[in-house]
């Protein structure tokens, strides 16, 4: 009777392990038939953090709800270009079903890697310049997405700058060369200083380490300093930030993150926006879609973002006639 008993419980521990197993390995095989989105941030969670928010939000609107009806791989590249080939390479193993990029580089490293996957990407600043495009309104291959025309916009970054440094002589443009949208957009904005007979120093870097000595490289020759958009510089905006303060140098950037890390003005499309917009790409390409077949947009919301807070440790006077425009200012 004793031994009939231990079996019984033996059983029952067995099947009751079994029964906590199951519905484990029942939720594991479910996660892994759920559709999958490898997302690229160029940056890093503090700074990019709001637009995935704003991406997930669009996607649960359009039903796709995270892990009930797909699965989102995020993976952060920190700004450095090396990291976007090794993302895309994991999200080709992982056998995602589509890849969200931000910026050129990511970009070209996922469709270096996949001709197969569909790209969708988000904010880049001249798709058809930089070879990622055919055209913008027949994309062709596994690429589509949203550009920021950062590049379209530097000209009116010039004039706004002018608006608050009216004697604008000398400007310096900071710029990631290994960022190829980065420099499209420098030599933009070079031209455009060209047009406004303003005089153009060019402060190229490829890493963190070259930002403080770009910043010595400029000393004394510029008035005010343009930031060309890159993930890099967007994870260093603070200490690009102190040492324009440092050096007294008003800043003009393409992004708001920029200002809230305590630069002067930034000019430029409203990313959240765009993800939000990105969803919708995606939802098409889970729908079957091809990405060949979705034309590229362009941002329908720019922002003009000022910080009086650093306007008036510069000593600068911001005319009423901008602070009316603004869509926000930072006290």
């Amino acid at each position: 009777m004793a031994s009939y008993i231990a079996r019984r419980k033996f059983l029952a521990t067995l099947l009751g392990g079994a029964a906590i197993a199951w519905p484990l390995a029942a939720r594991a095989q479910q996660t892994a038939k759920l559709p999958t989105i490898g997302l690229v941030g160029g940056a890093i969670p503090s700074t990019q953090g709001v637009w995935i928010t704003a991406f997930v939000q669009r996607l649960r609107e359009l039903g796709w709800i995270e892990n009930r009806a797909v699965a989102i791989e995020v993976r952060w590249a920190e700004g450095r270009n090396e990291r976007y080939s090794e993302i895309a390479a994991e999200f080709v193993r992982l056998k995602v079903d589509v890849i969200v990029t931000q910026g050129t580089p990511a970009t070209i490293a996922a469709k270096e890697v996949t001709s197969v996957i569909p790209i969708v990407f988000v904010g880049i600043g001249d798709p058809v310049g930089t070879g990622l495009v055919a055209s913008l309104a027949r994309p062709g291959d596994n690429v589509s997405g949203l550009s920021a025309q950062l590049t379209a916009t530097a000209a009116k970054r010039l004039e706004t700058l002018r608006e608050v440094v009216p004697g604008l002589r000398r400007l310096a443009i900071l710029a990631n060369v290994g960022n190829p949208a980065s420099v499209l957009e420098m030599r933009e904005a070079q031209a455009a200083a060209s047009v406004l007979g303003v005089e153009a120093v060019i402060l190229e870097i490829r890493r963190a380490e070259d930002i403080a000595a770009a910043f010595e490289t400029s000393n004394g020759r510029a008035d005010v300093l343009y930031v060309a958009s890159d993930p890099l510089l967007n994870s260093n905006r603070v200490c690009i930030n102190s040492l324009a303060l440092g050096a007294r140098v008003p800043t003009m950037h393409g992004l708001r993150e920029y200002v809230e890390a305590g630069g002067l003005m930034s000019y430029g499309a409203n990313f959240p926006d765009m993800y939000r917009r990105a969803a919708d790409y995606v939802d098409k390409i889970l729908r079957g879609t091809k990405p060949a077949d979705i034309p590229v947009e362009q941002p329908t919301k720019f922002d003009l973002i000022i910080n009086l807070t650093t306007a008036k440790a510069l000593g600068l006077e911001i005319p009423p006639t901008l602070l009316a425009r603004a869509d926000e200012v930072i006290e």
